[in-house]
């Protein structure tokens, strides 16, 4: 299928950028066998071209799209999808009952300018979404895939991998869309992990890594003043004295307990 772009035009203030590479869109689709047999929802399907692959998986499958233009088109090329096309904004929508309760894949050429809004979505009903496959601004997944101590690790980086394994598999080129964006963009894939409770404060956990991260570059303590007092004794001067990017997910983990003793009151 080869899209036409006289009946949908691509919308700027949505972010879109309309694929048109069938071979990267084949392997996007491909994608969402790494859980296999559950249901798809493809985010974002625009005019089809990815989501004419996924449809060949042979899933149950559902489409949610926000542009009128893109929505006539995909019921006029698809009848397949009739009731299965969701003319919603993803980010307002309620996914307990999407499959009745079931868990699904989430998937998709996602809009640039809310991908990472996607993501923390995802992570809001991550007991529904065992995988996200999808592909997003080349700089964002570099940021979800991150380790400690890189450039740029950081509260994507943390948020996601506390509860997914996060996995970069490709850069994609500007020149395979209409219209080109100014960026490379990648495939990522993301897994839940075996993770059931962070065991701590989620909401705390939260607070304390986005406001250390405002003073990425300054030591911890001097990010933490903001949380506790600055001359409550909090952690060790080995400690205090890293940045933010220094601490794995496991030692937020742990400095959110000593800070919740703090914001307690105990």
């Amino acid at each position: 299928m080869k899209a036409d772009f006289s009946q949908v035009r691509p919308k700027k203030f949505l972010g879109q950028h309309f694929l048109t590479d069938m071979d990267v869109a084949g392997r996007i689709a491909d994608t969402v066998d790494v859980c296999p047999g559950i249901p798809i929802l493809e985010v974002g399907p625009g005019t089809g071209v990815l989501t004419q692959f996924l449809m060949r998986k042979g899933r149950e499958m559902k489409v949610v799209e926000i542009d009128r233009e893109s929505v006539s088109y995909l019921h006029e090329h698809f009848p397949r999808l009739a009731g299965s096309i969701i003319e919603a904004d993803f980010l307002r929508m309620n996914l307990d009952g999407l499959f009745d309760g079931r868990q699904f894949v989430l998937t998709g050429n996602y809009p640039y300018n809310i991908s990472s809004q996607i993501f923390f979505k995802m992570i809001e009903n991550k007991d529904l979404i065992p995988c996200c496959t999808g592909m997003i601004q080349k700089e964002v997944a570099e940021r979800m895939a991150a380790p400690p101590g890189s450039k740029t690790y950081g509260v994507l980086s943390i948020m996601l991998q506390a509860w997914y394994d996060v996995e970069y598999l490709f850069t994609v080129s500007e020149h395979v869309f209409n219209p080109p964006p100014k960026v490379k963009s990648a495939v990522v894939c993301l897994r839940r992990n075996e993770r059931q409770s962070l065991g701590c404060d989620e909401r705390l956990f939260r607070r304390v890594v986005k406001t250390v991260f405002t003073m990425r570059r300054k030591m911890l303590r001097n990010g933490l003043r903001q949380i506790v007092p600055g001359d409550v004794p909090l952690l060790s001067d080995e400690m205090s004295s890293r940045r933010p990017e220094q601490l794995s997910v496991e030692d937020f983990i742990g400095l959110t307990n000593k800070v919740s003793s703090y914001v307690d009151g105990k």
